[in-house]
């Protein structure tokens, strides 16, 4: 992780012979990624996170991937909304604006009009801003459903059908690939994700990704992995990737061996932990290698994440600092740090102040363990998903809805 990956010393933890897969140690576990034209050698995807997947936490997600000696894994952008992509909003094309040592480059499209996402994905393919788009059809947030869009947007299948057909067409002539990314369906009775799969498949995607639970699910219960399996058996012809669920490198592991999958999407479990990338670069390239920071390395990672956020802001060291703020639980869970020092962190403007509260912790620390790990942020709980009136009777769209649709581009996030 540039200036911070040589302090986080990794360990290995006890040879066991096959790391739980049956393969000996010193193997790799899974064969590289294809997606398109793009050989990803570590097949571990960074899940596009509003708020979090910028440049600057990229830059250590990816670092941290590659600190190892292997290359890195796929690290996608926060999701933008095609409407802004063609009116060229200029907050959305900060987003698809990448570092020049980021390659592959990745983004993340969500729309609900086929024309507007093929648009989109003309200006993101046509004017080289990225070597891959991926679809987001997996957002649960109400704002987004009870329109038609995110997740539900599958259960049209037909809308679902014109706007793949759209991006695949828009990014063919470049050659830039597009990979879907989905949810099971709505809920337990109105799922899609196989159908989508297959439908997505036909219209020369190359790959698909499933985030094993529901829109009703939201983020709550566990993962369903026998769902990562069924795609899996249903989409063959590309690679197809699980998400969910997924808090360290063994959980990796294991979801590749009881599903199939071809590689893993890694969202909040990374969250105030980039360095998971490097356990899981190691963990796939069949090593016991583990990276388990003292809070003095945890708050160097802080600081140079401080530096790159206010670098992607352009030098607008305020906003880099206000940006950081929803970080600070994620990075200092597990460790003993006082409510007081929280807040404090968790209020931080300018770089000097951050430096100066990040000295006062005890960083002598060691890693915590078990407390350092685990789930990471909102699960929520299950919710009745907030859809059109009458959307669920049948699976082909009106007039009526189709115009009710054009409301549902929000610059909003989740999957």
């Amino acid at each position: 992780m540039g200036d911070v990956t040589s302090t986080l010393d990794p360990v290995s933890t006890p040879a066991s012979g096959d790391l739980g897969t049956g393969v000996p140690a010193a193997e790799r576990v899974l064969p590289p990624l294809q997606i398109g034209p793009i050989t990803v050698d570590t097949p571990v995807v960074l899940a596009p996170m509003a708020g979090v997947t910028n440049r600057a936490f990229r830059t250590l997600c990816r670092e941290a991937g590659a600190s190892q000696g292997y290359d890195p894994g796929l690290y996608v952008a926060e999701m933008v909304t095609s409407r802004a992509l063609v009116e060229r909003n200029v907050e959305s094309l900060r987003i698809v604006t990448f570092g020049d040592d980021e390659t592959p480059r990745s983004a993340q499209v969500y729309g609900v009009d086929p024309a507007t996402v093929g648009a989109a994905v003309r200006i993101i393919a046509g004017e080289d801003r990225a070597d891959h788009v991926d679809l987001n059809f997996g957002c649960p947030v109400p704002k987004v459903t009870r329109k038609g869009g995110g997740s539900a947007l599958p259960w049209k299948r037909q809308l679902f059908t014109d706007i793949v057909r759209a991006a695949v067409e828009a990014a063919e002539p470049h050659g830039v690939p597009v990979t879907v990314k989905m949810r099971k369906g709505i809920d337990d009775d109105h799922l899609t994700y196989l159908e989508a799969g297959r439908i997505a498949e036909s219209l020369g995607v190359a790959a698909v990704a499933l985030h094993a639970r529901t829109a009703a699910e939201y983020y709550s219960g566990t993962a369903d992995w026998t769902a990562i399996a069924r795609l899996k058996e249903e989409v063959r012809s590309v690679p197809v990737l699980g998400n969910g669920d997924i808090w360290s490198a063994e959980d990796a592991l294991r979801m590749v061996r009881e599903t199939g999958a071809d590689g893993v999407v890694v969202g909040r479990g990374c969250q105030g932990r980039p360095w998971l990338f490097a356990d899981l670069a190691a963990a796939f390239h069949g090593t016991t290698t583990r990276v388990r920071p003292c809070l003095r390395e945890v708050a160097d990672t802080i600081y140079r994440h401080g530096e790159l956020m206010i670098d992607y802001f352009d030098g607008d060291e305020g906003k880099g600092m206000r940006d950081l703020r929803k970080h600070m639980a994620w990075y200092l869970k597990g460790y003993v740090v006082g409510g007081e020092a929280r807040h404090a962190l968790a209020m931080v403007s300018t770089l000097a102040e951050l430096r100066e509260r990040l000295d006062a912790l005890d960083l002598e620390q060691g890693y915590p363990g078990e407390d350092a790990e685990g789930p990471r942020g909102r699960a929520g709980s299950p919710k009745q998903p907030h859809l059109p009136y009458g959307w669920l009777d049948s699976r082909e769209l009106d007039a009526e809805f189709e115009a009710k649709l054009r409301e549902a581009e929000l610059s909003v996030s989740g999957g």
